[in-house]
């Protein structure tokens, strides 16, 4: 559903906001190690979440990506999910037509509407806070 860097984009910054609430900052090597991801593609994703001014990115010998603590829970997936892939998880047709709506829909075109308001109402409701909460109480995980 969401593409390969999205899904490196919402666990590096469950990592990084993990590491925020602990005061550390992570590099770009650490993160890729945790996320399981290359290290040149995680940089780039990361320069888009500092583009978009969800992570900030500190220069220097004790530099490394954080968050600011007080924004953690202000953060929704969405924000990510719109930083690396736009909003195309919200308009694209489930089954990758390119003319596909209301006046011209694909077979599963209505159900799948469904489906992509629930993802947005849980992408929107859902804050970076909730996730690396859960993640440090031992109720979810980010690494098998």
């Amino acid at each position: 559903m969401f593409s390969k860097a999205c899904e490196y984009g919402i666990k590096a910054a469950i990592f990084i906001a993990i590491n925020s609430y602990e005061n550390k900052r992570v590099s770009p090597k650490a993160i890729a190690k945790e996320i399981n991801s290359p290290e040149a593609f995680t940089a780039k994703i990361l320069q888009d979440l500092v583009r978009h001014d969800i992570i900030y990115s500190i220069k220097g010998a004790h530099g490394g990506f954080e968050l600011d603590k007080n924004r953690i829970a202000a953060i929704k997936l969405s924000h990510i999910v719109n930083a690396i892939d736009g909003d195309k998880i919200y308009n694209e047709c489930g089954l990758g037509l390119r003319t596909c709506d209301e006046n011209h829909p694909c077979p599963v075109h209505d159900k799948f509407k469904i489906v992509r308001d629930e993802l947005k109402y849980m992408l929107e409701n859902t804050s970076l806070e909730e996730l690396a909460l859960n993640i440090k109480s031992g109720f979810s995980f980010l690494k098998v």
